[in-house]
């Protein structure tokens, strides 16, 4: 079969929850300029494995199948994603108040998650053109037509305390697996399972059974960020990040006034959990280079230079978010302010679950300006 692929090439997607509309927004700035961009790797983790996923799975130039994915972003509300009626949240909390008080005595109620995430789950059915066992045909059909070398997706298994990446590929791709401190590569067919499980927020989003095991967020234990992509035989990798760098100035500035409510300590344990490891990894990919750049070529041995390109937004989605926590759906914003959204300058957990129209669609606006800002950068990486 003719390839059509960039084989080396790897688009790693991070996490972000509804952040991730940010990339949808950049990415369509990107197929706009390179309608038939193929990268032969595809890597997610979070909402950004949704978006790998279906870019993994759908037929198509680049360009037609960002435009469908931006189509569906940008219709979304938060009740296409979880559950936020009155009676189901009440009922929710009070499961996690009852077992709390009772101690974890025999016969407490069970308490997995605060929200339900059956509406994802259908979603992404639809959304993905899943088959009757949960496996997504249009990977493999990309796969043997040449247009796909390999997707992996990351998870955190609850079980066990390791990260798994589920990989999906071409020829060796197919049994290819990697172990590491605390993490390890498993081959076969990408799942709705497995989408969802590396999308599941802890305690927002209830763990996804896979063969036996709970699996949640790719985040949590996902240390190396790059290495799927780079374990993968990329040589290039573009990392679109929803993580705003903040200048020394701004990081100064307190967020809060006073004693941090919880959504403020939440959203500091999410961003060090799910966010600022990329920019960890970026960095040790660098200094890689820097070595693989000062060895002879015969000294090298399995070593490679990988060029990598990070981006990431220009504001801070966080604060973005702020402008609309009044629009959310009563009994959520009931709940969002009683864990102090209205008390934080930077609302970075509720960012996560703000799966509303306007946010979304002010994400979507941003990530296509920022792209537009830097489309010489990208282009020149891209075309070598």
């Amino acid at each position: 079969m003719r390839r059509v692929t960039e084989p080396t090439l790897a688009l790693m997607l991070s996490g972000g929850g509804a952040r991730a509309a940010y990339q949808v927004g950049f990415l369509r700035h990107v197929a706009s300029r390179h309608p038939d961009l193929a990268p032969g790797i595809l890597t997610g983790v979070s909402a950004g494995g949704i978006i790998a996923s279906y870019l993994a799975a759908q037929p198509g130039r680049f360009v037609d199948k960002v435009a469908a994915l931006s189509n569906t972003w940008s219709a979304l509300c938060i009740d296409d994603v979880f559950t936020v009626d009155t009676r189901h949240l009440t009922a929710r909390v009070g499961r996690w108040a009852l077992r709390l008080l009772s101690g974890g005595a025999p016969g407490a109620p069970t308490a997995r998650s605060l929200v339900g995430t059956a509406p994802l789950r259908e979603m992404l059915v639809r959304m993905l053109e899943a088959g009757p066992d949960g496996t997504l045909p249009g990977i493999a059909r990309n796969i043997n037509e040449g247009r796909l070398d390999s997707i992996a997706l990351t998870t955190s298994s609850y079980t066990t305390g390791q990260s798994v990446t589920w990989v999906q590929g071409r020829g060796a791709w197919k049994v290819l697996t990697w172990e590491g401190p605390q993490r390890e590569s498993v081959g076969g067919p990408i799942c709705v399972d497995h989408v969802m499980a590396s999308a599941a927020l802890p305690f927002f989003f209830p763990a996804v059974e896979i063969a036996g095991a709970w699996y949640g967020d790719g985040g949590i234990r996902l240390t190396a960020p790059f290495s799927p992509a780079i374990h993968l035989g990329a040589t290039k990798i573009m990392a679109v990040s929803t993580r705003y760098a903040r200048s020394r100035e701004e990081a100064r500035v307190p967020a809060v006034n006073g004693y941090p409510p919880p959504a403020q300590v939440a959203g500091v344990l999410l961003n060090a959990v799910f966010l600022d490891l990329l920019d960890t990894d970026a960095l040790r990919v660098q200094q890689l280079n820097a070595l693989v750049d000062r060895l002879p070529l015969e000294s090298r041995g399995s070593l490679r230079r990988v060029n990598l390109l990070v981006l990431r937004p220009s504001q801070d989605l966080g604060r973005l978010a702020n402008d609309f926590e009044a629009d959310l759906p009563n009994p959520f914003r009931f709940l969002a302010r009683g864990l102090g959204s209205r008390e934080t300058r930077s609302n970075d957990l509720l960012s996560l679950v703000m799966f509303q129209g306007d946010y979304i669609a002010r994400l979507i606006e941003l990530g296509e300006t920022d792209a537009r800002a830097r489309a010489e950068e990208i282009d020149r990486f891209l075309t070598g």
